[in-house]
């Protein structure tokens, strides 16, 4: 027997989506939501998502409707692959392109032996102060509101993991890298605290999430694949 699409969508999917650059997280739940709805013409059916992305980032998010909303810890609970562009030489105070650069430093002492030494470091289990334009909530605000009025507040570090790091291209003043790491890593505060590590300064300036534990970006529907995708299951 063939479900019906609001049937299938009520008993619980698991939808992989690669998450467009600008949008946030809440931009793309509610999107997939509009889109289920309109096709299964009920607004019961819940939708939301095992983990978020910055507006800044693209790539994979894990989407569950229905029954498997009840999921969404054990995905946010996973590794996560990413891809990172890296600016040396240079800080901003949110360590992504959100906010204007603020201090220049010096790079030329930077070797790619270097670099890879330095990311060697990284690996495996650390301490890591969240960055302070995030999320984080600081006694029932988020740190973010804090941070856009330009007032400093010191946020508790946590405990995170790198379980691989590969530096892929080399090209000051400007690298890629890529890294598999623990749930509750920030991939700024990475880029910020490599900066210090290299006597200098960074920033992140793109980041792509390649993978959540086994599902890969390679699977995932783009918004346009996904209305095609719900074409075909009216047709059912």
């Amino acid at each position: 027997m063939i479900l019906h699409p609001a049937g299938k969508f009520a008993e619980g999917e698991v939808l992989l989506f690669d998450k467009p650059l600008y949008w946030t997280a809440f931009d793309l739940v509610n999107k997939v939501r509009i889109m289920i709805r309109s096709l299964t013409g009920t607004r019961d059916i819940k939708v939301g998502h095992a983990g978020t992305l910055d507006p800044l980032a693209s790539g994979l998010m894990i989407i569950c409707t229905g029954k498997a909303t009840k999921r969404i810890e054990e995905f946010r609970d996973l590794d996560k692959e990413y891809v990172a562009e890296i600016h040396l030489g240079a800080t901003t105070p949110s360590h992504d392109l959100e906010t204007e650069v603020v201090e220049n430093f010096p790079v030329d002492h930077i070797s790619e032996e270097l670099m890879r030494q330095t990311l060697d470091k990284f690996l495996g289990q650390q301490k890591q102060v969240p960055p302070l334009h995030s999320a984080k909530l600081i006694k029932g605000k988020r740190a973010y509101e804090f941070a856009r009025k330009g007032i400093h507040k010191e946020l508790e570090p946590v405990n995170i993991v790198f379980r691989e790091i590969e530096l892929i291209s080399f090209s000051l003043p400007d690298v890629r890298v890529r890294m598999v790491c623990s749930k509750g890593t920030y991939v700024r505060s990475f880029v910020r605290d490599l900066g210090n590590a290299l006597d200098s300064g960074a920033y992140l300036s793109g980041l792509v999430r390649t993978s959540i534990g086994p599902f890969g970006l390679e699977n995932a529907f783009s918004l346009e694949k996904f209305e095609n995708f719900l074409k075909e299951l009216k047709q059912i």
